[in-house]
């Protein structure tokens, strides 16, 4: 699920009341040439926009509205309180509507396109652009029989890809989620940069990441909002019976379930799971990010009956699965603590082997979820 979806009940006319530190600098994720948005050393995002005839204006970030001051010239400016390290979705709200703001590059979460903003990390030099040999994301679209619909998906190929072309790689599908989509990990989550990094410094192995839309229903399902709740969806056919046949089609693959690996946050966590699980013929490697296909409603898990029982025999389980690796941000709200803490409860009661991982001080964000990729993705295809 989105940062903007787990956010505090929003809060107007908010304003910082300690003294602001004036070490502003033009955020990463700006437009070309555009001086703001900004970023302080202490995290707080500074916007300004030209709105002349605007009666208010506020910053809206983290669920929370900053009152914008406007000067002479039409010119309103502002800034937040402190935000956590890593990438937050945010707007502007300019008498009562909300849009985003110009100065930023436009990111898709929440449910719609809007700006986004880097706090820069302690640790950011894992999903840091280097120089070093990076690998290609493809742009793919495809016409889903299931859905009656074109679809798109990304495709990251490892540096080495393109020049070696007798060898084939282990894939890896990694889904995004909720009210997200197939731009997220490219974008968003660093997906590229983070392997290539770990590529570089040998801590991970070549391989191919699929990144495609977790939304997919088929026609007559169809309707205007979408909800991961929404009856019928299909993606687990659509994975298995379009995607997967896509790529092995497509590129050079291994197509061999030793060789195929799935992971996903939140919405994604919960459809990878079962998609793994009633497919153990296909895949031999899970990652869940803040979520578990218990989420969010299941606190105490019978293995008997939970997802056709696939959990009840643990010693079988550890001979199919290499990797069961789950990660969660030690700030997530007690939702995915609670629903997380009871799958790990089920895990080892029936004495299912698993990783787990908590990324320090960071909540349901994408700062979790990088970190929970860099992790993930070293124990992959070893």
């Amino acid at each position: 699920m989105a940062i903007g979806l787990m956010a505090s009940i929003a809060l107007s006319h908010v304003r910082a009341a300690e003294p602001v530190k004036e070490d502003f600098q033009i955020s990463e994720v700006n437009q070309a040439g555009k001086k703001f948005p900004q970023v302080n050393s202490e995290g707080r995002v500074r916007v300004q926009i030209a709105a002349p005839d605007a009666k208010y204006v506020q910053l809206d970030i983290g669920g929370v509205k900053y009152d914008l001051t406007k000067n002479e010239q039409g010119m309103w400016m502002g800034e937040s309180a402190p935000q956590e390290e890593g990438f937050h979705y945010y707007q502007l709200n300019i008498d009562g509507a909300s849009v985003p703001d110009p100065g930023t590059r436009y990111f898709y979460g929440a449910g719609r396109w809007g700006s986004g903003i880097e706090i820069p990390a302690h640790d950011q030099e894992f999903y840091a652009l280097k120089v070093v040999p990076h690998g290609l994301v493809s742009e793919l679209n495809y016409y889903s029989g299931i859905t009656g619909k074109w679809r798109r998906c990304f495709v990251y190929t490892p540096p080495c890809y393109e020049s070696n072309i007798d060898k084939r790689y282990p894939v890896l599908y990694l889904q995004h989620g909720s009210f997200e989509d197939e731009t997220g990990w490219p974008g968003q989550g660093k997906a590229a940069l983070i392997l290539d990094n770990l590529i570089a410094e040998g801590k991970a192995k070549p391989m191919i990441i699929v990144m495609d839309n977790g939304y997919a229903f088929r026609a007559e399902d169809e309707q205007t909002t979408t909800s991961s709740s929404r009856p019928n969806m299909v993606f687990e056919e659509v994975m298995i019976d379009e995607i997967i046949p896509l790529i092995e089609n497509r590129f050079r693959t291994i197509d061999h379930r030793e060789s195929r690996a799935i992971a996903g946050l939140s919405m994604g966590a919960n459809q990878t799971m079962r998609i793994v699980m009633n497919n153990l013929d296909k895949f031999a490697y899970y990652g869940g990010f803040s979520g578990t296909a218990n989420y969010p409603s299941a606190t105490d898990i019978d293995a008997e009956n939970f997802l056709g029982g696939v959990f009840s025999n643990g010693e079988r389980l550890n001979d199919q699965i290499k990797v069961l690796w789950l990660g969660v941000g030690t700030t997530e709200p007690d939702v995915f603590q609670l629903s997380i803490g009871a799958f790990r409860k089920m895990l080892q009661k029936q004495g299912i082997k698993h990783y787990y991982y908590e990324s320090p001080d960071t909540a349901h964000e994408w700062l979790t979820w990088r970190r929970s990729l860099y992790q993930y993705t070293q124990l992959l295809f070893q």
